[in-house]
């Protein structure tokens, strides 16, 4: 009998028949996990328990303590919901929209029912207490391979339009599915081999739907307490009214307007909608009178060519604009905080030498004469650069940086001169009514695509930097969203089809021997739902520029 060899994280080697799935490694490695181990990483791919193994592999095993052990986690708590809902409302309209601090917001309407607040909480309290009993019962989630023809039959029969939509533009001879009792949904990705360690959730009634709430990463033993986040919220739902507007709210209908020959409206409408919020927001800005504008958000959100925009509609209302960067502000080296590896930590706000920007904040508000200064990067120090500033009448401050919702940025600062904006880039975009897209993907792929062709970092550079980014942002960029006058939304529904021909070639260059493969497995395997759009349409003055080049602005 052919044999595969196994390592463990702890060093040690043993031998297994060919084709022995990781659930029996794992009840005869002797390893005894804290927690419910949820799936595996084989050779830095993330795997079920279910695989069954051809190869001398390393394996690690994964608890909901891990990154990757906690999107399983949460996708098979997902699964468990759309199986519930499927048995007690098989007509209603569900949908998981997407994430929500620590939980995903769902959307949730009986069929011909009148919706009110209080049928709602016990409709939500009904699925909650259906979901108890799945994960009671400890149902297998089966993860196995059929026909094309046989998935085809399977979803038509079921009623899942959603499911086919995808299918109509895939020709794999065979379809990954997982099935649970008599539910069966696509494989996206790997989930929990059976619903019994499934029971950290709670369903909480919010707004229109619910929100199905989860640990947290940080604390994977319990559900974590429910944050209101109203921006958030606010953000989702005006994009997700773009959506309905433009017709698409999933990939399989994106797929049928790029198969239909409509890109070129789409993204034009989709660009529109941009350039309206925008102006918007720059009438509120004229219409109150401020002077100080903060803009702020995540990383590839695309603050830097919001700010010129709105430079541009500020203009159209009579406004001179100038643009302010908190970089030049820094402490000179000596004085920059060092994070937990002893590097200097240029995202800590005790990195900002925030008296001397106030100071000049103030003066300039009150038409007095600054001298700038400038940062230099390579020295690590600040210096005075010779250059007067002064504000007119008719002019006023754009300031981008990831502190400027944070008070202390501007404290010297009168809040009715001040105008805070946030930026996201949150698609309201779903692979399918129960399997959202990620809030970071398109971030993420954003990065990738501009740091290769403007930064010279490689995609493996950029996915070892990303947890860090994400840390940052999680510190000194969400805390503060609830300061915000006004939010803008920078996804663009088309975008993950033109970043697709750009982004797969990259996640190419990411090797199995490399621990970033897994997540460029991952996003290979979440691209392969798009049909691939030319960048040729995408408007100069878009935000997506930013990233791919070409833009009429200069960075």
């Amino acid at each position: 009998m052919e044999q595969v060899t196994v390592t463990f994280d702890d060093g040690r080697s043993v031998r297994f028949g060919t084709y022995t799935n990781i659930g029996t490694v794992l009840r005869r490695s002797g390893l005894r996990p804290e927690m419910p181990c949820l799936g595996a990483l084989v050779n830095n791919e993330v795997s079920s328990l279910s695989y069954p193994l051809t190869t001398d592999s390393r394996v690690s095993f994964l608890t909901a303590a891990d990154p990757l052990g906690m999107r399983i986690y949460r996708s098979s708590v997902s699964f468990v919901l759309a199986k519930a809902v499927s048995e007690l409302f098989p007509s209603a309209q569900f949908s998981v929209e997407h994430s929500f601090g620590a939980g995903l917001y769902c959307c949730f309407e009986v069929c011909g029912k009148t919706k009110n607040r209080e049928t709602g909480k016990k409709h939500v309290a009904l699925i909650e207490r259906r979901m108890r009993r799945i994960v009671e019962e400890n149902l297998p989630i089966r993860r196995r391979k059929v026909s094309f023809e046989q998935a085809v039959r399977q979803f038509t029969e079921a009623g899942q339009k959603d499911k086919l939509n995808l299918l109509r533009f895939r020709n794999p001879p065979r379809i990954l599915i997982h099935t649970c009792g008599d539910y069966s949904d696509l494989g996206h990705s790997p989930l929990a081999p059976s619903t019994g360690a499934l029971g950290l959730f709670r369903l909480i009634p919010y707004r229109s739907g619910f929100v199905l709430q989860l640990p947290d990463r940080g604390d994977p033993v319990q559900v974590a307490p429910f944050v209101d986040q109203p921006h958030l919220f606010q953000i989702f739902k005006e994009h997700k009214e773009w959506g309905r507007i433009l017709g698409v709210s999933t990939v399989g209908r994106l797929n049928e307007t790029i198969a239909a020959g409509e890109t070129s409206e789409f993204i034009r409408i989709a660009e529109a909608l941009h350039e309206k919020k925008i102006a918007a927001i720059a009438d509120r800005i004229v219409s109150q009178g401020c002077r100080v504008i903060l803009v702020t958000g995540p990383s590839s959100a695309g603050k830097t060519t919001f700010s010129k925009r709105l430079g541009i509609q500020l203009r159209v209302n009579g406004m001179r604009p100038r643009i302010i960067g908190t970089d030049d502000y820094f402490l000179d080296e000596a004085h920059t905080p060092r994070d937990e590896e002893g590097k200097l930590d240029f995202e800590d706000i005790e990195a900002v030498d925030v008296q001397l920007f106030n100071r000049h904040l103030v003066k300039l508000l009150r038409g007095e004469e600054i001298e700038r200064v400038q940062f230099d990067f390579e020295a690590k120090l600040r210096r005075t650069n010779g250059v007067k500033l002064h504000m007119d009448e008719d002019e006023l401050l754009i300031i981008e940086g990831i502190h400027g919702l944070n008070p202390r940025l501007t404290y010297m600062v009168p809040a009715r001169q001040k105008f805070r904006i946030y930026v996201s880039a949150l698609t309201q975009l779903a692979i399918d009514s129960n399997n959202r897209i990620s809030t970071t993907d398109n971030r993420l792929m954003r990065r990738m695509v501009r740091d290769r062709r403007f930064r010279g970092n490689s995609p493996l550079a950029t996915l070892r930097m990303w947890p860090s980014v994400r840390s940052g942002e999680m510190k000194w960029v969400f805390p503060f969203q609830r300061e915000a006058n006004a939010a803008f939304n920078s996804a663009l529904d088309y975008e993950l089809a033109v970043l697709k021909p750009l982004v797969e070639p990259l996640l190419l260059e990411v090797k199995p021997s490399d621990p970033e493969y897994a997540e460029a497995r991952r996003l290979s395997a979440f691209l392969s739902n798009f049909l691939p759009v030319s960048d040729s349409e995408v408007p100069r003055t878009s935000i997506l520029r930013e990233y791919i080049g070409r833009s009429g602005f200069k960075y």
